[in-house]
């Protein structure tokens, strides 16, 4: 389940797919599946050869992006991980909301 974030937030990360750009959207997030993460940072692009070349650059596999019908296909970032890569990307702000 997903809470924490607004239309506009959610607006603002199609908006910056749909720009060509790599776009980052993090919001609280609870599943029974991940019982220590609290978080999740969608990293999307609406070309995957950009987002699986993004992704490379942190170890991450082409298999593990969410692949969706409406163009707003992403990386689901979590735990440790989503936390190295949100620092590494100047991105300190969504660790932080």
């Amino acid at each position: 389940m997903a809470f924490g974030i607004t239309r506009v937030d959610v607006r603002k990360w199609k908006y910056d797919i749909d720009a060509g750009k790599i776009a980052f959207l993090t919001h609280y997030w609870l599943d029974d599946r991940f019982p220590t993460c609290k978080t999740v940072t969608k990293v999307g692009a609406s070309d995957l050869n950009q987002l699986i070349l993004w992704g490379k650059k942190y170890g991450l596999k082409p298999e593990w992006i969410h692949h969706r019908k409406d163009g707003y296909s992403h990386f689901d970032l979590l735990g440790d991980k989503q936390i190295e890569i949100m620092k590494l990307e100047g991105k300190e702000e969504h660790i932080w909301r």
